[in-house]
């Protein structure tokens, strides 16, 4: 299960740079910021010793008092610092600015959104690793936060442009989804629609 967050990160970072560096490039600076930046990350968030003893040992931010249920520090934020660094490294796009860059294909964008949200049940439920409440209370917020979001920002859309879109939807349920995964089994329903 932690292997799968592993893998899936990079995607996030690369993201950031698609069709602006080389592969071998790529795979380079992944392998480098793999293992000197979310490996520690991860241990440094998500390792905790066990309920055996008050002082049981944990990871430094954990026994700071971090909260990250499903990983908004360990795959979101440290992702997005890496992807920004990188895309500032590489420049901007060519174009940017002065083109249209929108998807090209608007279906492709609704499906992949859509896949993104039932995939991302099975990162923020099973984060718990247990089958109860707080699995059922993850669910249920991945759910109403993501719908939340999509709708805030449908209605944003429509009060700056007149209109909503499908593509402003699907951008507004990613954001939701991101948002709301390092709280998914901490928060309640109510702070996950807010």
């Amino acid at each position: 299960f932690q292997l799968t967050f592993a893998a899936i990160t990079p995607a996030l970072i690369i993201g950031a740079v698609a069709e602006r560096m080389r592969f071998a490039s790529v795979m380079l600076f992944l392998a480098i910021w793999f293992t000197f930046s979310y490996l520690p990350i991860a241990h440094m968030v998500w390792w905790w010793g066990g309920p055996s003893a008050a002082d049981a040992p944990a990871g430094y931010l954990f026994g700071l008092g971090a909260l990250d249920f499903a990983g908004g520090t360990v795959v979101h934020i440290n992702a997005g610092i890496a992807g920004l660094i990188a895309a500032i490294v590489v420049g901007p796009r060519v174009g940017f600015g002065k083109e249209n860059m929108a998807p090209h294909n608007l279906t492709f964008t609704i499906i992949g959104a859509c896949l993104l949200w039932v995939g991302w049940f099975g990162f923020n439920a099973g984060s718990n690793l247990e089958a109860n409440g707080l699995t059922a209370q993850a669910m249920l917020n991945t759910i109403t936060a993501t719908a939340a979001a999509a709708l805030a920002w449908s209605a944003g859309e429509r009060l700056l442009r007149g209109h909503a879109s499908a593509l402003g939807a699907a951008s507004g349920a990613v954001a939701g989804l991101v948002a709301i995964t390092p709280a998914a089994g901490l928060a309640g329903t109510m702070g996950a629609i807010i």
